[in-house]
């Protein structure tokens, strides 16, 4: 029943949003919901965590350590976005860039993007798994276009075309999934459930398994925003709104890239090897590297943290392909850390944008002088995305870098030459921002916009603690799923 209910929260907030979504009180009742659904998978995550994985509803949804700590997580940085978007969008709604149809639909669409990321973690059936990431594509395309202006517009059908036609080669992808499936488990929805999919892996044929990964790594690499599929990302994150930028970089990401790790785990079964594994390490340190290069060229303060992701996204698949206990523990702690700090500097970028009314880097100066909060908020934020000791980041990124030198030293001054101009490009665009000249327009709009500075200080502070010390439940769920993808 608490796996019912969570989906069942934001599914129903959803709807009822979608009445009253123009409503003073709407932002309250998004936030509401989104703490309900944190609230319930916080005891999903402890049921869990007491009694091990389970599947219900005749095996239509399945819970194990891999998909709880990501429900948990997806429904905590759901929370903390939803508590900044209420300033954020309220200051939108004020200078007349959005109106009351289009606040309705906001929330009303956020909270519908939230329920499909939890039901593609908690179905147990591949084909409702390929469903629900169709929903948080069409959902997500509708936000992107929130502010209904060109480049908007251009940024959601290009978003929509490009994740559509990705997405359809991971439907050719579960179609051959299920006639493998099938010869074992017999006609059915059984055959395209994950608990009897890993249970039989050894038995399905490699060949077709292996084709159907082809289908997979094109249709949720499209999703992932892995080079050369990404080039819907930096437009959808420029163009929409702050709160979508920071649930797309810091969970949608995560969602694609858990459907993909599933997808890689049933092909090693079947072909007793790593073929799958090297692919996905191919994809992820182009990624790295074509990313980390164009943090160099971006103007826009979004593209830039959006080409960011990509980079960790880059360096998660990487982990997930290179395998082995370290390397998949250091993947799993850095989707955690990556999506905390990547959604804690949309935050700081959103205000930052709002305060200079401009996303141009090069007429963002002086933020720590303008809005102290935000200054710091965004400087901490980078220091703990390049990957500097204490954060949590540098502790995922480092288990990578020795499993990588341990079993593949020869990407190792790949991975480091991806780490190292990243961290240059970064701070080289970061720090005239921050500490640069504030104009005087900037400081006096900073004392009128509205700035939520908890969910920006909890992001950090726990990204922090997970650096100096990992609990033992974390830990626990880390191993267990470790132990599931080996």
């Amino acid at each position: 029943m608490t796996l019912i209910a969570l989906l069942s929260i934001s599914l129903v907030s959803a709807v009822v949003l979608a009445f009253i979504g123009d409503k003073r009180y709407a932002a309250e009742v998004n936030i509401l919901g989104g703490a309900a659904t944190f609230a319930v998978s916080l005891l999903l995550g402890a049921e869990v965590y007491i009694s091990g994985p389970f599947v219900i509803a005749n095996g239509f949804f399945f819970v194990d350590a891999l998909n709880v700590y990501l429900a948990v997580l997806t429904a905590f940085v759901s929370m903390t976005t939803a508590i900044f978007s209420r300033p954020y969008m309220r200051h939108e709604r004020e200078i007349g860039r959005v109106g009351k149809t289009a606040m309705r639909f906001y929330h009303a669409m956020y909270q519908l993007f939230i329920f499909a990321m939890l039901l593609a973690l908690l179905t147990n059936n591949v084909g409702v798994l390929w469903i629900s990431m169709e929903l948080a594509t069409l959902s997500t395309v509708l936000l992107v276009s929130l502010y209904r202006t060109p480049s908007s517009i251009e940024a959601a059908w290009k978003y929509f075309i490009l994740c559509g036609v990705g997405i359809a080669q991971a439907l050719f992808g579960t179609v051959l999934l299920y006639f493998a499936a099938e010869k074992v488990l017999g006609e059915g929805s059984a055959a395209l459930q994950w608990t009897n999919l890993s249970r039989v892996s050894g038995q399905l044929e490699p060949t077709v398994l292996s084709l159907a990964f082809i289908f997979f790594m094109i249709g949720y690499g499209t999703k992932v925003g892995l080079v050369p599929l990404h080039n819907w990302l930096p437009d959808a994150h420029a163009e929409g709104p702050t709160p979508i930028s920071a649930v797309l970089s810091g969970l949608l990401l995560n969602i694609a890239l858990y459907a993909l790790v599933r997808c890689k785990a049933l092909v090693d079964g079947a072909t007793h090897g790593n073929k799958a594994g090297y692919i996905m390490m191919a994809f992820g340190m182009v990624s790295l590297l074509v990313s980390a290069f164009s943090l160099l060229r971006q103007k826009d303060i979004k593209r830039m943290f959006s080409y960011s992701s990509i980079e960790h996204m880059g360096i998660a698949a990487f982990a997930f392909g290179l395998g082995g206990s370290v390397a998949t523990f250091g993947a799993l702690l850095h989707m955690l850390v990556h999506s905390l700090t990547k959604s804690a500097i949309f935050f700081t970028v959103g205000h930052a944008s709002q305060i200079y009314a401009t996303q141009q880097m090069t007429r963002i100066r002086g933020l720590i002088r303008a809005n102290g909060p935000v200054g710091w908020g965004l400087m901490l934020g980078v220091a703990a995305i390049t990957g500097m000791p204490p954060f949590g980041v540098f502790t995922s990124e480092f288990l990578i870098l020795t499993a990588t030198i341990k079993d593949a030293p020869i990407m190792s001054p790949f991975f480091l030459l991806g780490l190292a101009v990243a961290f240059a490009a970064l701070f080289k665009k970061t720090m005239p921002m921050v500490f640069g000249e504030a104009g005087e327009s900037a400081r006096l709009s900073a004392h009128s916009i509205k700035v939520s500075d908890s969910p920006v200080v909890i992001h950090m502070l726990i990204v922090l603690s997970l650096g100096l010390y990992l609990p033992v439940f974390l830990s626990d769920w880390f191993h267990a799923a470790v132990r599931l993808l080996r």
